[in-house]
């Protein structure tokens, strides 16, 4: 499903690691489609209030749990600089869907990086 959020769709998602050589390009791949199917999810689910809107935002969450294995073979890790990239573009999803208000920290409750 094509996503039909305009703000969304321009969104050069994760591109402080896609400029920084740390970070392979095909782990931070999966990172943005992580990010994407979320935006997917939220449009074709849409959330009523911010309930709904953490349960899939931690269910995304738990999806970077898993890529940190693939960061690891890859001689990277969710780090600083990653953690804090992640976090900002969960809160521009959920500000661009509408729910300004989110706390990052609880978009991102599951997360173990």
């Amino acid at each position: 499903m094509p996503i039909s959020n305009e703000r969304v769709s321009a969104h050069p998602f994760l591109r402080a690691l896609y400029r920084d050589d740390y970070y392979p390009d095909h782990v931070v791949d999966r990172g943005r489609a992580i990010l994407l199917a979320l935006c997917e999810r939220i449009e074709a689910e849409r959330p009523a209030d911010l309930d709904a809107l953490y349960a899939l935002t931690r269910a995304a969450t738990e999806e970077f749990n898993d890529l940190e294995a693939a960061f690891e073979e890859a001689g990277s890790e969710i780090e600083t600089v990653a953690r804090e990239e992640i976090a900002e573009n969960f809160w521009f999803v959920a500000d661009a869907y509408g729910f300004a208000e989110a706390d990052v920290e609880e978009l991102i409750a599951t997360r173990e990086w």
